[in-house]
């Protein structure tokens, strides 16, 4: 990732009727055990909102143009990472202490300050690694752990002693909060360059898995745009907007890192939609699910770099990958298949171009009072009550 550094800082009678639904229940439970899912915000946030019939951006066709006579995708083709971990923190996992990396580096106000208590569960993992150690002077280093309904996620992380983490950035997300088109707020980062979340907008086996599960042959989506990153030197700059050496950025993001490409390019936040009438001949239903995404939910720039997608590893996910047949180079080694190049992309129109000043306001954000359970977690007791009659 690159980007500017900012220093600062229940026992009752029990007939058959009751048994027979204690079983029921028992194998709802174990059928509840698999793998959590990626987190998603309960409110309608822009990357779930389907782009089918958005409106395209006036100067999509230049936009697309410029990028792909810059190089297209980093390394030239849209390759996938699969090194990001997501994990869930369970009820009473270990916390550890939020302090700044050596000599105090840290972005703030945009991120959330040192000394917040921060969850970390023992097999916890950073992005590429099977544990909490990485080199986060040199890499991103990224940490995702869901908390119930809180995301937390930390740029440049590193475990150190027995009670802390290190990072240079953690971003707290309410998945049940309302936040405004600004998000945390505007001119702020958080552990994506773009200021905007990263699990919400990775890509799962699981997810694909139960898209086929509902349609085998692939015509199914995942629900929600996916991230996608770019080099900087191939994302727009505008000097006469005003804002620090020309970087910009549009909505839905609320920063941009140091995009340094010509004003005709792609802007940080830009959402690309896949072209509706792109061949799926030759794709695997898997890939399928992934192409439909692009082409109902699109792709959304958060990040600088030079692989183009990011999905979630299959570390502690259901479903692999490798079962699912995609591999990093799927959509451009697919023998029979038409390979996904920048020039099948249109950009959709997600508002002005806004200069990045890098002054950081941060949002207050509204989370509402949980609802009545829902779930089968809230339900059981109930249920329980129910069946054994109180105590």
């Amino acid at each position: 990732m690159e980007r500017v550094h900012q220093d600062g800082t229940a026992p009752g009678n029990r007939g058959h009727g009751s048994r027979a639904a204690l079983a029921t229940l028992a194998m709802v439970v174990a059928l509840g055990a698999d793998a959590e899912p990626l987190p998603r915000f309960a409110t309608a946030v822009p990357w779930n909102q389907s782009v089918v019939d958005a409106t395209l951006h006036p100067d999509s066709a230049t936009m697309i143009a410029t990028l792909a006579g810059l190089g297209g995708f980093g390394v030239g083709r849209m390759q996938i990472d699969f090194s990001l971990h997501v994990v869930h923190a369970a009820p009473g996992a270990p916390r550890r202490v939020l302090t700044t990396l050596p000599g105090g580096g840290y972005f703030s106000p945009d991120c959330d300050a040192p000394g917040t208590e921060v969850p970390v569960p023992l097999d916890a993992a950073i992005e590429g690694e099977t544990g909490l150690d990485c080199d986060n002077l040199g890499a991103d280093c990224h940490l995702l752990v869901v908390d119930g309904r809180t995301l937390y996620e930390l740029y440049r992380a590193r475990a150190t002693g027995a009670d802390q983490i290190e990072a240079e950035c953690l971003a707290t997300w309410y998945l049940d909060g309302l936040y405004p088109p600004e998000g945390r707020g505007d001119h702020c980062t958080s552990a994506d360059a773009a200021g905007l979340p990263i699990a919400p907008l990775l890509f799962n086996a699981d997810e694909v898995a139960a898209a086929l599960a509902t349609d085998a042959t692939g015509g199914g989506d995942i629900g929600h745009a996916v991230r996608f990153i770019l080099p900087n030197a191939r994302m727009a700059s505008d000097a006469t907007l005003g804002g620090v050496a020309g970087r910009l950025y549009v909505r839905p993001a609320s920063h941009a890192g140091a995009p340094s490409g010509p004003v005709g390019s792609v802007p940080y936040g830009a959402r690309l939609r896949l072209r509706a009438d792109f061949p799926l001949d030759g794709y695997s239903p898997a890939a399928r699910v992934i192409l439909n995404t692009f082409k109902r939910y699109g792709i959304v720039l958060a990040d600088g770099g030079n692989i183009a997608l990011t999905a979630e590893s299959d570390r502690y996910t259901t479903a692999k990958w490798t079962d699912l047949g995609i591999g990093s180079r799927v959509f451009d080694l697919t023998p029979g298949a038409r390979d996904v190049a920048v020039g099948d992309f249109e950009v959709v129109d997600t508002g002005p171009r806004i200069a990045e000043t890098y002054d950081c306001v941060r949002t207050t954000i509204v989370v509402p009072e949980p609802p009545a359970p829902t779930s089968i977690e809230g339900f059981i007791p109930v249920l329980i009550e129910q069946l054994l009659g109180p105590d």
